[in-house]
C-alpha cells in the first residue's frame, strides 16, 4: 500500500543558527558610536568591550564588560566566553610603551610576538597585540571591514571642486606618500604644487597642520599661504587597518582651512569621516574642496 503526497507530513525545517555577534571594543572618541550605529543600521548584533579610561559614556553605558588597557588576559577571557564571530577595535587610545605589553603580556609566553611588538614602530606594536587575540583563535577585522558606510566615496563630496593649482599638488602628494610608504611615517602631508610643506610624523595630522601652518607663512604669521596648497592623506603601504585606518573629521577640516589649504584629498574607500554630514558641511564654509581618490593596486 503506498501513501500519497498529501499525505506524508512535511519534514520539519532545520532550525537556523543565530548568528554570532561581533565584539566591538570601545576606545575614545566618536567612532564607536557611529560603528555601533552603523550596526544597528545592517543589522548585526553585537557587543560592546569597553576600555576603560578611554571609551565615552554612551559606550561605556551599553558596555557588557570593561576592561584595563593592558589586561591582556582579562580580555581573552571575555573573549573566549562570549566566542564571537569577529572582534572589531574603534576608537582612540594612547598606545603604551612596549616593555608595559610586555609586562602585561608575560604570561602568554609567545617570544616571537613580543618581541615583534618591542622592536617595532606603532604599526608593528598593535599588530603584535592583534596577533595574541588572533592566536586564541578571535578573528580581527577593521571598522572598514563591517562599516563601509563610514567610508570615504569617490569625487567630490561637497561644494567646492579643485582647480588647476590643487590638481598638480594632489598628484604631487600621492606620489610623496607612496615613495615614503615602506619607512612607517605618516599618513598625510600638505603640499603646494611641486613642494612638500609638510609630512606627518608620530604627532599626528591636527600638529602636523599646525607646523604647516607656521611654515606656509612668513614671519610673525603674516602673508599667505602659496596657492593650491592641499592636505592630502592616504593609507600606507602595508598599513594594519583594523587599528589605524585614515580618518578625517570636521576639526581636521578647521584646521587644514587654518593652515591655508584650499581642500583635503582622501582615499576613497579607505578613510574614515567622522560626522560625514559635518565635515563636508564644514568644508563647504570655509570654501574648502573634499574629494576622495581612487588609488588603485
Amino acid at each position: 500500500m503506498s501513501l500519497s503526497a498529501s499525505a506524508v507530513a512535511p519534514a520539519p525545517a532545520a532550525p537556523t543558527a543565530p548568528e554570532r555577534p561581533l565584539v566591538l571594543v570601545a576606545g575614545a572618541g566618536r567612532l564607536p558610536e557611529l560603528v555601533a550605529a552603523s550596526l544597528e543600521r545592517s543589522g548585526r548584533p553585537f557587543r560592546v568591550l569597553a576600555i576603560r579610561g578611554f571609551a565615552e559614556g554612551p559606550m561605556r553605558a551599553r558596555a557588557k564588560a570593561s576592561v584595563d588597557l593592558l589586561d591582556v588576559a582579562g580580555v581573552l577571557k571575555i573573549l573566549d566566553a562570549w566566542g564571537p564571530a569577529s572582534v572589531v577595535p574603534a576608537g582612540g587610545v594612547s598606545r603604551p610603551s612596549p616593555a608595559a605589553i610586555l609586562n602585561a603580556a608575560a604570561a602568554l609566553r609567545n617570544r616571537e610576538v613580543l618581541r615583534a611588538m618591542a622592536n617595532g614602530g606603532d604599526d608593528r606594536l598593535l599588530r603584535g597585540a592583534l596577533s595574541l587575540l588572533e592566536e586564541r583563535g578571535h578573528s580581527v577585522v577593521g571598522v572598514h571591514d563591517v562599516a563601509p558606510d563610514l567610508l570615504s566615496p569617490e569625487g567630490q563630496l561637497g561644494r567646492h571642486a579643485p582647480d588647476e593649482a590643487a590638481a598638480l599638488s594632489i598628484a604631487t602628494g600621492r606620489a610623496l606618500l607612496g615613495a615614503l610608504s615602506p619607512y612607517d611615517v605618516g599618513q598625510a602631508a600638505v603640499v603646494a604644487a611641486l613642494r612638500a610643506v609638510a609630512v606627518e610624523g608620530p604627532e599626528g595630522t591636527d600638529r602636523m597642520l599646525a607646523r604647516a601652518r607656521a611654515l606656509g607663512r612668513r614671519p610673525f604669521g603674516l602673508g599667505r599661504a602659496q596657492p593650491g596648497t592641499v592636505l592630502v592623506k592616504l593609507a600606507k603601504e602595508g598599513q594594519d587597518l583594523r587599528v589605524d585606518l585614515p580618518a578625517i573629521g570636521p576639526r581636521t577640516v578647521t584646521n587644514a582651512a587654518a593652515a591655508g589649504c584650499a581642500g583635503l584629498a582622501i582615499q576613497a574607500g579607505l578613510t574614515l569621516i567622522i560626522d560625514r554630514a559635518a565635515t563636508v558641511a564644514a568644508a563647504d564654509r570655509a570654501g574648502l574642496f573634499v574629494v576622495g581618490l581612487r588609488i588603485d593596486g
